[in-house]
């Protein structure tokens, strides 16, 4: 295991969402801990929070685009913008549990609910996502089977710093500087994303996507560019993806960068897999309506299936019971999760700040 300096402590068929293992494993250290879970009624289904949370989010998106309609060709426009970005993260942010079958048990529902907010709602594939996600919950923080970790514009280790090239390798020099001004361009990296996706091999329902995607897309720029004059429809885009981009990316960055990985076949068992990799973000409920419970990241990537507002009390499980077998669980506030990220970005890049090759802090 290749641990990064500030650190405290084979992928599944793209449709399917990444469960724990269950009965080859039924006495070990995970499956005492499931017990616990189980007997707490923690794995219930919780569909009053959700009707609850997908009405509020509604209606914050529809009072978003009614007051875009009433304000017209206004500069007061970008405000309205800023506000449909931080709506949208929270439209993502629910897409994510119905991925992960926290809303509804069957895959059916679970997928139409995702199709409908992710690609209709807010213009990101859900097939694409739930591909790139699955296999991030199997193997989170592997350099060479997370996605999340395989370097595109960012490095995340020593041993990918060595090998970059291009971009990668000049951003990689300021790129923990860099990485918030970067987010700024996630929410239309979110888009070519899913779009490019529409033409890779085994997309599922590739036709459904793209009807909804072609729609989102058409209702989306044609209400900016008939309501608004170009100047002012091209800054409503710019903000409103800019702040979409910059929150979804600041509720996932806390989450495993800066924190432990793997590489080649030293891949741990379940339960240390996950906790290892992950870590927590404390605060009150504001922080669990901010970051969509994904501040307990430990437990979400042990339980992926959990319904949200289970994750603050099976926290307190998850947290003695790593006590009980010695497993590193680190929890942080905010701004220092944010803060052991960039650390760890800024030393990965250590070596191209210098321009050489062969001394490459582990990462």
């Amino acid at each position: 295991m290749t641990t990064s300096t500030e650190a405290p402590g084979t992928a599944r068929a793209a449709s399917e969402t990444v469960h724990p293992p269950r009965t080859a494993e039924s006495g070990s250290d995970f499956a005492r801990l499931a017990k616990r879970i189980s007997r707490a009624g923690l794995l219930e289904r919780r569909p009053r929070y959700y009707a609850v949370r997908f009405s509020v989010v509604s209606v914050l998106f529809a009072a978003g685009w009614t007051a875009f309609a009433l304000l017209g060709d206004s500069w007061w426009q970008p405000a309205v913008a800023a506000f449909l970005g931080l709506v949208f993260g929270q439209i993502a942010l629910l897409t994510h549990d119905l991925a992960h079958r926290q809303v509804f048990r069957r895959r059916r529902p679970s997928e139409t609910g995702g199709r409908l907010f992710g690609n209709l709602g807010i213009g990101m594939s859900y097939g694409w996502w739930m591909n790139k996600h699955t296999r991030h919950h199997a193997n989170p923080n592997h350099e060479e089977l997370d996605p999340d970790v395989i370097p595109d514009i960012l490095v995340w280790s020593g041993k990918q710093a060595r090998e970059s090239r291009g971009l990668p390798r000049f951003i990689g020099r300021r790129q923990a500087y860099l990485f918030f001004p970067l987010l700024t361009l996630e929410g239309f990296n979110l888009h070519v994303s899913s779009v490019r996706a529409l033409f890779a091999r085994g997309m599922k329902r590739r036709v459904l996507e793209a009807v909804l995607l072609s729609a989102h897309t058409a209702v989306y720029l044609g209400a900016l560019f008939l309501v608004l004059s170009p100047g002012k429809a091209l800054l409503f885009l710019f903000v409103h993806q800019a702040v979409f981009g910059v929150y979804l990316g600041s509720t996932f960055a806390p989450n495993h960068k800066g924190m432990p990985t793997f590489t080649g076949e030293d891949r741990p068992d379940f339960l240390r897999r996950q906790v290892l990799t992950s870590r927590n973000v404390r605060g009150g409920h504001l922080m669990d309506i901010a970051l969509g419970g994904l501040n307990y990241q430990i437990e979400h990537h042990l339980f992926p299936s959990m319904a949200t507002p289970h994750l603050r009390r099976a926290r307190a499980i998850v947290r003695e019971y790593c006590a009980e077998l010695n497993i590193p669980y680190h929890e942080t506030g905010l701004i220092a999760s944010y803060r052991e990220a960039l650390r760890h970005l800024h030393a990965v890049g250590a070596p191209l700040r210098r321009g050489g090759r062969d001394a490459v802090p582990a990462a």
